[in-house]
């Protein structure tokens, strides 16, 4: 069902830059639209069937080494070959999914859960993040861990600069993100949040991080990239009475419904909004739609799809607790759901595209990670 509410309604937003700014952020977003629809996950794709540009000749690999749930999962930068993934067990798996597929080195060093990983721009590193309240940082072809970070609280999300990979930026439980520096270790920056740091991610220039937290609240940070300085600029705070945290913070540098930046996220409770971003008005966030997926019981993460062309819709995909992988169009207000993928026997939690964007990996919470192949399209 559709139901349009005013953005006040759904949302406020707190800002920390001139009041000048805010108005020309405002103005520039006069005339977008908002969406909010409530489906669940077993909904059948309707309408014109499967989007042919998202359907799949099967399974072209399983690793099933893990026997644990795989908490992060990714692809190499500007690879389509090179996969991760880290479990609850705290090891950190490499894979290559070339044929032969194969595993290349398996991990070991974190005693708790891997809450999250990176990959540095050229593949040779691996930055991951712990439960255990530590920052490991792996350099892949010797398989070896060069550096251990240790902190006071757990270590729940991490990300490298896109631009200057010395800069290692980590969200923890103690309500900060810190910015250190990749080749020794030492704290850049810091800054202070209101809850947990639960995830984050980078804009393409470096110049912003955005951030969830534990009660569901995300913020535009801006990031000297000469320096490592942080300062918060905006927070979008949701008006629902319950906060759940945010699981997936994802940026994409251009579609064609917001007609420039958006940012996908994902809580825990199975809420997906996307929102434009005006990078002149340091990441200004304004709520385009909201999709309310079946509530949840573990921390399923969400990815964008891989853009089909300039006149199709805007497509996202996601693990579901019943074990399939949706599809879903956020630019249809009915019947969102548009494919899914079964072939997982438990929850699904994680999902990654790799840069050729002819393989999805998705993953489970008993450590089963399959690479799904995409048929080829005119």
């Amino acid at each position: 069902m559709l139901t349009s509410s005013p953005l006040s309604h759904l949302s406020e937003v707190e800002s920390w830059s001139s009041s000048k700014d805010l108005r020309s952020g405002a103005l520039a977003s006069n005339h977008r639209t908002s969406f909010s629809s409530s489906i669940s996950d077993s909904d059948r794709p309707r309408g014109q069937g499967v989007e042919p540009a998202y359907s799949f000749v099967g399974m072209h690999c399983i690793f099933d080494q893990c026997k644990s749930a795989v908490t992060v999962l990714k692809f190499g930068h500007m690879s389509s070959d090179l996969l991760a993934y880290g479990a609850s067990d705290g090891t950190l798996t490499v894979c290559n999914v070339s044929d032969p597929p194969t595993v290349i080195n398996q991990l070991q060093g974190h005693s708790k859960d891997v809450t999250d990983f990176d990959f540095s721009s050229n593949n040779q590193y691996i930055a991951s993040s712990s439960a255990d309240k530590t920052v490991r940082v792996w350099e892949l072809s010797k398989g070896l861990c060069i550096r251990v970070i240790y902190g006071v609280s757990p270590q729940l999300c991490i990300r490298f600069h896109p631009v200057n990979n010395n800069f290692l930026s980590v969200g923890n439980a103690n309500k900060e993100i810190t910015v250190f520096n990749f080749s020794t270790g030492r704290v850049i920056a810091k800054s202070i949040f209101d809850s947990e740091v639960t995830s984050m991610g980078h804009d393409h220039t470096g110049h912003l991080i955005f951030c969830g937290d534990a009660q569901g609240c995300i913020y535009s940070v801006t990031m000297d990239s000469r320096t490592g300085a942080l300062s918060r600029s905006h927070r979008y705070r949701s008006s629902s009475k319950q906060k759940f945290p945010i699981t997936t913070v994802q940026y994409r540098s251009f579609s064609l419904l917001a007609g420039g930046p958006v940012l996908l996220t994902c809580t825990k409770d199975g809420s997906l909004s996307f929102f434009s971003v005006a990078l002149e008005v340091q990441g200004y966030l304004t709520l385009r739609c909201s999709l309310k997926l079946t509530p949840r019981i573990h921390s399923i993460r969400a990815s964008f799809c891989p853009l089909l062309s300039l006149n199709k819709g805007e497509y996202i995909v996601a693990g579901s607790e019943d074990s399939n992988v949706y599809f879903y169009d956020l630019t249809r207000p009915k019947h969102t759901c548009v494919n899914k993928l079964q072939g997982h026997r438990f929850p699904v939690l994680v999902v990654a595209w790799n840069h050729g964007e002819n393989f999805l990996a998705s993953a489970d919470l008993y450590g089963v990670v399959i690479v799904w192949k995409r048929a080829k399209t005119s």
